[in-house]
């Protein structure tokens, strides 16, 4: 009876830990400032595929000249993808359909790019929508930017 009560105190304090640091390290990306929701999908077929599958929730943040994207589910203290400004086309945007409206937040709207050749969707509110694309605009002269 004590074993059992000790696994399940150990058990517990593990998911509370667990779940600690997941906060810690969303703080932690939020410190600087810049951040917002996105969803992430790379390396979508040239199509688009509308079942949902492929989605990653994650955090994006501005630095300098990069979107730096994270993993919301991750332990790792690096982005996952790193999106540089003058490496990014924008190819169109749409509404989120079908199961995509499961996976994704409610009134995402999806952005289709391209990022040095492979094709990958961003799924963002409408205000981060209009920060990212004023973003995206706002490039040092000299860069090229292709919004469509």
């Amino acid at each position: 009876m004590v074993l059992a009560l000790t696994v399940c105190g150990v058990l517990v304090a593990l998911v509370v830990v667990g779940l600690f640091v997941f906060g810690l390290r969303r703080r932690l990306i939020q410190r600087s400032g810049g951040t917002f929701d996105c969803s992430l999908r790379w390396d979508v077929p040239e199509k688009g595929d509308p079942s949902g599958k492929g989605w990653s929730y994650g955090v994006a943040r501005y630095n300098g000249d990069r979107i730096e994207w994270y993993r919301v589910f991750s332990y790792a203290p690096r982005p996952r993808r790193v999106l540089e400004r003058s490496a990014i086309e924008v190819a169109g945007r749409r509404a989120a359909e079908g199961e995509e409206e499961l996976a994704l937040l409610s009134d995402a709207i999806i952005l289709a790019c391209v990022h040095r050749g492979t094709r990958l969707e961003l799924a963002m509110s409408e205000d981060a929508l209009t920060g990212f694309l004023a973003w995206l605009e706002a490039a040092p002269p000299g860069q090229r930017v292709n919004v469509a």
